[in-house]
C-alpha cells in the first residue's frame, strides 16, 4: 500500500508518530500521478518541484489536490478555459491560506467543467477526465477532476466547489464523500466566481472523518468575504465521537423519492440506505418540500444571470487570452471572448444576459428570486420537524461519454442537489453501494439546515458505520 492510498486521518496519525514525513507522502502522490493520470486525467497540471518544496518546508503537512478555480500563489488558475491560458495567480485564496495554516499544502491542479459549468467535466477545454471505476464513463462535474483524484487514489483528499451540486454529484459517481457547506461557512475570496450567491468550496475525501478534519481547516470568518459569519468554527472531528442514528428524525421528502426517471439501481440503493438508517434507530418522517418542482427553473435563471455578470471581466484586456484577429477595442472584446469561451459558457452567458436585460429582469430574475425565497422557507419548515433529510444524490450512476448531448437532459443531473444550494443549507454525498449490472458507485445525499454542519457530519458518520 502506497501512502497516497491513506486518508487524512491516517496520514496525520503517521506524521505525528514520525513514521513518514510530508515529502514521503508527496513523492507517493507523484508516483501515482505519473502512473495513473495519463489514463484518468484527474489533474490538469502538477508542479512537482513546488509540491516538494512545500513538503520540505512543512514536514508534518498533508498534501491536498485543488480544483482549478481556486487561486494558489505561483500556480496557474485556468478554470479549465482557454481564456485564462497563461494566467498565474499572484496570491493565495483564503481557503489555501487556511489549509497551509492547519497543516495542509496544495498539491496539483484538478480538471473541471469550464468555469464550473457542467455535470460531467466534458466541458473542460483543456483535457479529458475519466471515471476511475469505468474509463468509458464520466466522473461527474463540475468537480470531476477532484472526484476522480480521490476515487482513483491519486491524492489523499481534494477541494471542490459546489454551485448546484458540483461536489456532491461527482462524489456519488466516483465513490467518495463530498460535502457542500452552508452558504458563507467557507470563504469565497480567491475562488473564481460562477454564481456568487450559490458558490461554496468544500471537501472531497475518502471518509466522513476526513471531511470533518478538512472542513474545520477551511471554515471560518474572513474579512475579505462579508458572507462569512463571525461565530467560531465548531470542532467537527471531535463531534463525530459516538455519532449515532438513534433518535435522529430523518425526513423522507416525497418530491425526491417519488420522482419519475430515477435509475432503478439508484432507487434500490437509496431505499436500502433508508432501511439501514431505520435499523440503526433513526425515526423516519415523511415530509414535503412543495416548491421543489420550481428549483431547476429558478437555478437556471439565477446562476446564468450571476455568471454573465461575473464573467464580464474576462475581456482580453486585463489577463488571459487576447485575440490576434482584433482591429479595435470592440473587436478585441468580441473575438477574445468568442475564441476563449467554450459552448456551455457562452450558452449560460447569453441566457443570463437575456434574463437581466431591460424588460425581462422583473419577469425572470426578480420572480426567480421570489420563488427561491419560497424554496428556502420549505426547508426552514421541514427542519423544524426533522434533523436531516435523506435523498438520492443523482438520478443515475455515471453515464458514458457523449451519452447526454442535450443540455437540458444534462442539467437534470442536478435535480436532487439544486434545491439545497438555492436554500443555502448544508448537504453531503456519502458512498452507499454499487449497481448490480455495471458495478458503478452510487451515493446518497443527506441534507441539514443552515450552519448545521456538525449535525450533518454526525449523521453521515453514523450512516457510514452502517455500511461496515
Amino acid at each position: 500500500m502506497e501512502l497516497v492510498d491513506l486518508g487524512i486521518k491516517a496520514a496525520q496519525a503517521g506524521l505525528a508518530k514520525g513514521e513518514f514525513c510530508a515529502r514521503d507522502i508527496v513523492e507517493s502522490v507523484i508516483r501515482r500521478y505519473r502512473e495513473k493520470n495519463g489514463e484518468i486525467g484527474a489533474y490538469l497540471t502538477f508542479d512537482e518541484e513546488h509540491a516538494l518544496r512545500l513538503a520540505d518546508a512543512n514536514p508534518k503537512s498533508v498534501p491536498i489536490a485543488i480544483k482549478d478555480l481556486i487561486n494558489v500563489a505561483g500556480q496557474p488558475c485556468t478554470c479549465a478555459s482557454k481564456i485564462l491560458k497563461g494566467y498565474v495567480s499572484p496570491y493565495d485564496a483564503t481557503v489555501i491560506r487556511n489549509l497551509k495554516a492547519n497543516g495542509f499544502i496544495p498539491c496539483g491542479r484538478c480538471n473541471m467543467d469550464e468555469f464550473a459549468m457542467g455535470s460531467s467535466t466534458e466541458n473542460s477545454a483543456l483535457g479529458v477526465t475519466r471515471n476511475p471505476y469505468d474509463l468509458t464513463r464520466v466522473p461527474g462535474g463540475s468537480s470531476g477532476g477532484s472526484a476522480a483524484a480521490v476515487g482513483g487514489n491519486l491524492c489523499i483528499a481534494a477541494l471542490g466547489s459546489d454551485t448546484g451540486g458540483s461536489i456532491r454529484q461527482p462524489a456519488s459517481f466516483c465513490n467518495c464523500v463530498g460535502v457542500k457547506p452552508s452558504y458563507g461557512r467557507v470563504s469565497r475570496y480567491g475562488v473564481t466566481a460562477f454564481a456568487s450567491s450559490l458558490d461554496q468550496v468544500g471537501p472531497m475525501t475518502k471518509s466522513v472523518d476526513d471531511a470533518a478534519i478538512l472542513l474545520k481547516a477551511l471554515a471560518g470568518r474572513d474579512e475579505m468575504d462579508g458572507t462569512t459569519p463571525p461565530e467560531p468554527v465548531p470542532d467537527y472531528p471531535a463531534a463525530l465521537a459516538g455519532a449515532t442514528l438513534k433518535g435522529v428524525r430523518l425526513g423522507l421528502p416525497k418530491e425526491y423519492l417519488e420522482v419519475s426517471g430515477v435509475d432503478p439501481e439508484v432507487k434500490r440503493i437509496t431505499e436500502e440506505a433508508i432501511a439501514r438508517c431505520a435499523a440503526a434507530g433513526a425515526e423516519l418522517v415523511e415530509v414535503s418540500l412543495p416548491h421543489t418542482e420550481y428549483a431547476m427553473a429558478v437555478y437556471y435563471i439565477i446562476a446564468p444571470a450571476e455568471a454573465s455578470a461575473n464573467l464580464a471581466r474576462f475581456d482580453g484586456v486585463r489577463y488571459g487570452h487576447r485575440s490576434e484577429m482584433s482591429r479595435d477595442v470592440m473587436s478585441l472584446y468580441l473575438k477574445s471572448r468568442a475564441e476563449g469561451f467554450g459552448p456551455e459558457v457562452k450558452r449560460r452567458i447569453i441566457m443570463g444576459t437575456y434574463v437581466l436585460s431591460s424588460g425581462y429582469y422583473d419577469a425572470y430574475y426578480g420572480r426567480a428570486q421570489k420563488v427561491r425565497t419560497l424554496i428556502k422557507r420549505d426547508f426552514d419548515r421541514v427542519f423544524a420537524k426533522v434533523d436531516a433529510l435523506i435523498t438520492p444524490c443523482a438520478p443515475t450512476p455515471a453515464f458514458k461519454f457523449a451519452e447526454l448531448q442535450d443540455p437540458l437532459t444534462m442539467y437534470l443531473n442536478d435535480l436532487f442537489t439544486i434545491p439545497s444550494s438555492l436554500a443555502g443549507v448544508c448537504a453531503a454525498s456519502v458512498p452507499s453501494g454499487f449497481t448490480r449490472d455495471t458495478n458503478l458507485p452510487v451515493g446518497v445525499q443527506f441534507v441539514c439546515g443552515g450552519y448545521e454542519e456538525t449535525r450533518l457530519l454526525q449523521v453521515c458518520k453514523a450512516y457510514e458505520g452502517t455500511l461496515q
